[in-house]
């Protein structure tokens, strides 16, 4: 096992870079671009980066020399012999070849695509553009880059002994969650962390932890690459990505009404009845459960990821219901800003009514909170996201306003397609 706290002591970034594999992503991203490689490639789309916590002043923290050499290292990534071979050769959520040849031969010639980098005011202003299947790949990497560069910025200013203890508090503190964890009946989780991580290092730590602690309540990691190396299940289905883009290029009201279902009509035909997980929140859960097809009430199950997490289960118990189906059958995935006591109380509400399973994201892999100084490792909300598609913005409205993009124009515009009234904010934590 690594000595993180001394790899840190003595960093230099050319030999330990931050983003070390293009499959150093999230699983459904790589799910995501193959349906996209096959359904709409020839979209092109803007990616930018949003950061929600203005408060926290990226560009006064992050050397912009240091930033670009690591996106530029991103560039001169490609997949090695042995994780294309794992792709194409390993059993996902119990199928061989998830990956096809076609998708796989492209896979395996990919650079990345060039970024434009630009300093505005205490923040930066990073976008990609270019075929969606290609530029969709940087999200994950640039929110990691960024995410270790902050948090390198404060460690620089850290002496040895410090960074030990830190991370021996870090550690403890991980643990302590894990033994929390275990006194909770049947329970299903994974690693959801890359995007926000602490550093690579430490995400994988977690996952070793989390492992060695949980068993098999432990299902796996979101990371392709710890999954590979540390011979766990990848974990991951699809995101909001896939009905923002299909939304955006709807050439009317009816056809953006639409377009959230023909996404999931597209994934079903592209993993062939596998991953039938919905994620129904980005124009308002409830409008999209009461519109959907029929078909869709027989799938696996549903992700919640925004708003109230109560409120939306109750929401799908009561439409699975409505259209005959037997929840108690059916997967409720809680993957919002989650900590131990949330997972708890959630468990303990829902899992005699469902199927109830945990994404842990940020506060996993980043919770430095009040360790430091000025809380200066404290997570914080950074976003990338596909914010045009073909020339035409991109929309999401999410059971949270306070997790709401666009133009304000075009959001009222998809609150009225999608008769969405009055939202409670909640609190965006990571």
């Amino acid at each position: 096992m690594v000595d993180i706290a001394s790899r840190v002591w003595n960093h230099k970034w050319k030999i330990d870079p931050i983003v070390r594999s293009l499959i150093d992503t999230d699983f459904y991203k790589l799910l995501m671009c193959q349906s996209i490689f096959h359904n709409k490639r020839n979209t092109e789309v803007t990616f930018s980066l949003i950061n929600r916590s203005k408060h926290i002043p990226l560009a006064n923290l992050i050397d912009e020399g240091e930033l670009r050499e690591q996106l530029d290292h991103v560039r001169s990534l490609s997949l090695s012999r042995g994780e294309s071979t794992w792709l194409r050769g390993n059993t996902f959520y119990g199928k061989r070849q998830m990956f096809r040849s076609d998708f796989m031969e492209w896979f395996e010639g990919l650079r990345l695509p060039p970024y434009h980098l630009e300093r505005k005011g205490d923040q930066y202003e990073l976008t990609f553009e270019g075929k969606w299947h290609e530029v969709m790949l940087w999200e994950i990497p640039a929110l990691a880059i960024l995410m270790e560069l902050r948090g390198r910025a404060v460690l620089d200013t850290m002496g040895r002994f410090e960074l030990q203890v830190l991370y021996a508090r870090g550690m403890t503190r991980v643990w302590e969650k894990i033994e929390t964890l275990r006194e909770i009946p049947d329970l299903s989780i994974a690693d959801f962390g890359t995007r926000r991580r602490h550093s690579y290092l430490w995400q994988d730590w977690c996952v070793q932890a989390m492992s060695g602690g949980l068993g098999e309540a432990f299902t796996g990691t979101s990371n392709c690459k710890i999954a590979m190396s540390r011979e766990v299940e990848a974990i991951g289905t699809n995101a909001h990505e896939l009905p923002m883009v299909y939304a955006a290029l709807a050439p009317d009201d009816a056809a953006l009404a639409q377009a959230p279902y023909d996404v999931l009509q597209d994934w079903h035909d592209e993993h062939e009845g596998n991953l039938r997980i919905i994620l129904p929140d980005t124009y308002g859960t409830k409008g999209f459960l009461d519109n959907a097809p029929d078909w869709l009430a027989g799938w696996t199950g549903i992700r919640v990821d925004s708003g109230d997490p109560a409120t939306a289960a109750n929401i799908a118990i009561d439409w699975w219901k409505s259209r005959g189906e037997d929840p108690s059958e059916k997967r409720v995935i809680f993957s919002d800003g989650l900590d131990v006591d949330k997972i708890k109380t959630l468990h303990a509400q829902f899992s005699d009514k469902v199927k109830v399973s945990f994404g842990w994201g940020t506060l996993l892999t980043n919770d430095f909170r009040n360790l430091v100084p000025d809380d200066a490792l404290a997570p914080f909300s950074l976003v990338c996201k596909a914010v045009k598609a073909n020339g035409a913005p991109t929309v999401k409205l999410s059971d949270n306003p306070n997790k709401a993009m666009g133009p304000a124009s075009e959001i009222a515009r998809y609150k009225r397609v999608f008769g969405v009234g009055d939202q409670i904010s909640e609190e965006v934590v990571v």
